[in-house]
């Protein structure tokens, strides 16, 4: 008994020791690890993210002339990240009235003029949202030690938003052309100094694209059995041939598809994603129908420190489609006045007109427009879009006086009733709801004043659906099961009595 006693003892002291040295372990790397956070640059950054996640303006260095020192492409490569992340750092510090992470890439006299502009600002309750959406720098100078640069960045475009007291007092939109002198310290290139040496308003000139919009005669597309997923794992080029050749022989000639943006790797395009969009491009092509996509599908942030991001991702999926023949037009954003007033309406409006002037400033060739949830918000940007689209899900007894009204406000603009139909939904959930029949004599209506007004069309939509995603229109049963039965076509395969008026007659 003695020694058993003897050995649980012994063990109980070495289990002891044991902990102990693990506790004095866990305690050391835990230190280390603090005094080390300042080696990783990402996490001097408050937002402790990459800078390719967080601003991703458009740059173009001029071909390398300096005086001076010949550089290197990766010497180049860090002045440019230390540059924009100085931009960026700086846009942070005027939203937010906190100057963390200016240090890292200010000499102290650089950095004291941001940090008295600071204090004055929110002394003064002012708050700047800005950005930089264009830079255009010129290495002028690069020192014999390599610790001195100099850029000319010209042609810079910033946009701001000032605040008092939470309120909207000024935006404005600038082309600057900037002289910064930076040198190397501590592995950073810091700013030193820069200078403003010339300031214009911005003005881009609103040119009509080159091509017009063809008579749209068409329908909103997903695949039966992947509604809003179209481009995932399931994606399958020999379905969307077959429905493509269903809507051609329907007597259409288009359809709209949808490109999200978090689906597509947001500012980072998914390259597989973007390559089953051209698939589909080229099976539209196949079949002889014109393709309208819409970009930023279930997009909601507006927020101007993300539109280098947003503009990236256009820019990606706009620059590698636009001379595809399939290609009809560009649908800025589905939708957006929806966000009003969640996002703020000033917001949405000056995010899609920047929007526009990156779509123009890419294709020139195909038009552009806005798929607005109505007709009320239709003539927003009236002037900036090529053509006016609008959906329409209100009683037919007041389409026509709409269509009227739109076509004065916008000087008969070319316009597209983008998306429109009835749900056939009458069951438990709604046993009022309308039937097959209803459904039919509504697009049969619907037909009728489309044909007198001349108007374009894309309806909503070929299938029934058996799945609706709750970020289509909530969890409500009653709202779910309505959604699932706006198609042509039921989920047996069956055309339902609306194919009938499907299009023109």
């Amino acid at each position: 008994m003695v020694n058993i006693n003897k050995n649980i003892l012994r063990s109980f002291l070495l289990l002891s020791y044991v902990a102990i040295l693990a506790l004095i372990i866990f305690g050391i790397s835990s230190l280390y690890s603090y005094l080390n956070l300042g080696a990783d640059r990402n996490t001097m950054l408050h937002t402790e993210i990459k800078k390719i996640d967080q601003y991703i303006p458009r740059l173009d260095w001029a071909p390398l002339s300096n005086e001076g020192r010949k550089i290197d492409e990766q010497t180049l490569s860090t002045i440019e990240n230390d540059y924009l992340d100085a931009w960026y750092v700086k846009h942070v510090a005027y939203k937010t009235n906190n100057t963390e992470g200016i240090d890292d890439y200010y000499t102290e006299n650089a950095r004291r003029n941001i940090i008295d502009f600071v204090a004055l600002n929110l002394s003064s309750t002012i708050t700047i949202d800005g950005t930089t959406l264009e830079h255009h720098p010129k290495l002028e100078f690069f020192s014999e030690d390599g610790q001195l640069a100099v850029i000319t960045d010209k042609d810079v475009i910033e946009y701001k938003r000032i605040y008092q007291n939470e309120k909207l007092v000024l935006e404005t939109k600038e082309r600057n052309t900037y002289k910064s002198i930076l040198l190397l310290e501590d592995g950073f290139w810091r700013i030193r100094h820069m200078i403003k040496e010339q300031s214009d308003d911005y003005e881009m000139n609103i040119v009509p694209s080159l091509h017009q919009i063809t008579t749209l005669q068409g329908i909103n597309y997903y695949p039966q059995a992947t509604p809003w997923d179209m481009f995932g794992d399931t994606f399958s080029k020999e379905i969307i041939s077959k429905d493509f050749e269903i809507i051609k022989n329907a007597g259409l000639n288009s359809v709209r598809v949808f490109v999200q943006y978090d689906d597509f790797g947001k500012a980072n395009i998914n390259e597989v994603k973007l390559e089953k969009l051209k698939q589909t491009l080229d099976s539209a092509e196949e079949h002889n129908l014109k393709v309208l996509v819409t970009l930023f599908d279930f997009y909601g942030d507006y927020s101007v420190l993300n539109w280098t991001l947003n503009m990236h991702h256009a820019e990606t999926i706009v620059s590698t489609l636009k001379d595809h023949k399939a290609i009809v037009a560009w649908d800025i954003k589905n939708e957006p006045n929806l966000d009003f007033e969640s996002r703020g309406k000033e917001n949405v409006i000056a995010w899609l007109d920047n929007m526009i002037d990156l779509v123009k400033s890419i294709d020139k060739k195909n038009p552009v427009t806005i798929g607005w949830s109505n007709t009320q918000s239709a003539t927003i940007l009236k002037d900036k879009v090529d053509f006016i689209s609008f959906h329409y899900y209100e009683d037919l007894e007041t389409l026509e006086t709409s269509i009227k009204t739109l076509k004065t406000e916008t000087l008969h603009k070319p316009l597209v009733m983008q998306e429109f139909g009835r749900s056939s939904y009458n069951g438990f959930w709604s046993p009022f709801g309308s039937s097959d029949e209803d459904q039919a004599d509504f697009h049969k209506k619907a037909q009728e004043i489309i044909a007198a007004n001349d108007l374009q069309f894309m309806s909503w939509t070929l299938y029934d659906f058996e799945n609706i995603p709750k970020e289509v229109v909530g969890r409500l049963p009653w709202r779910k099961n309505a959604q699932k039965q706006f198609g042509f076509i039921n989920n047996n395969g069956a055309k339902k009595a609306s194919f009938k008026y499907i299009s023109k007659q």
